[in-house]
């Protein structure tokens, strides 16, 4: 195990992985929670496709791929939020008619350009090697703001994300916190994607929280086993992914499948 473990971490692309991924997924856990409560939980699922994207266009423009994704999901993050709220489009209906177009975009502006190479199907399928120091340092960063804010304001997090009508009766700006994880889920969405791809990174939103929920139903248990549960399922699906050379992002989100299913057999032993 000691020799796995030396061998694992002998590669310098590994650590990278490692450091982006735990602080990834704690990012998606503890925003997931906020998301599942207030029924967004597809909002991920939706950014994701967004950013491949921009990703795409920016790649075929020859610039920074994040230059230009992180406002595009900011923007398509904001707009889910508005337009889900006072259209007559609402929730599953509006994701999937943005995630799905903005995929089609993504894929028909890298065929008649670039094809569907490296860079390309990195960031729809996720792959360890795309990820560089500067989106190590980004995780690390991303990850230092969302935990912060999250311990800073969890009561009025708390409040918003149970009963939206009572946080307004008591004072707290709703649109604000709104907006706030808004930005934030773009954000983890984006740098996510390296890793994990177009194409899974929402399991990271979705599935800690509800397997946690399985187990627990206080907001604060829920959060910290979220948070747990995402960070061992990471380390297991990387080391299932280094052991037999399976893909990284796939093997993650086997795990936090298994992890789910794991939870939702101890709530139906507790029922008995």
């Amino acid at each position: 195990m000691t020799h796995f473990f030396v061998s694992l971490f002998s590669y310098s692309f590994i650590v990278r992985a490692f450091v982006s991924g735990i602080m990834i997924s704690i990012c998606a856990a503890l925003l997931g929670i906020v998301l599942v409560l207030k029924r967004y939980s597809m909002i991920g699922d939706g950014l994701s496709h967004v950013g491949f994207g921009s990703m795409a266009i920016a790649l075929a423009l020859n610039l920074a791929p994040l230059a230009l994704s992180i406002p595009v999901c900011i923007a398509a993050a904001f707009l889910l939020l508005r337009v889900s709220s006072s259209s007559n489009v609402k929730g599953d209906a509006l994701v999937a008619l943005i995630s799905s177009g903005a995929l089609a975009i993504g894929i028909l502006v890298a065929s008649l350009t670039s094809g569907l190479n490296t860079d390309v199907t990195a960031f729809l399928f996720g792959s360890i090697l795309a990820i560089t120091r500067t989106d190590m340092i980004i995780s690390i960063v991303l990850g230092i703001v969302v935990i912060t804010l999250f311990v800073i304001f969890y009561n009025r997090i708390f409040t918003v994300a149970f009963d939206e009508a009572f946080a307004r009766a008591g004072g707290i700006y709703v649109a604000s916190y709104n907006a706030l994880i808004a930005i934030l889920t773009a954000l983890t969405i984006v740098v996510g994607m390296r890793l994990m791809g177009a194409m899974m990174i929402s399991s990271l939103v979705v599935f800690p929280s509800l397997s946690a929920m399985r187990v627990f139903k206080s907001f604060k248990k829920v959060t910290i086993c979220a948070a747990i549960l995402s960070v061992v399922c990471f380390v297991i699906g990387m080391g299932v992914s280094f052991a037999f050379s399976a893909p990284a992002g796939a093997s993650i989100v086997c795990a936090n499948v298994a992890a789910f299913l794991l939870c939702l057999v101890i709530e139906k032993v507790r029922r008995i």
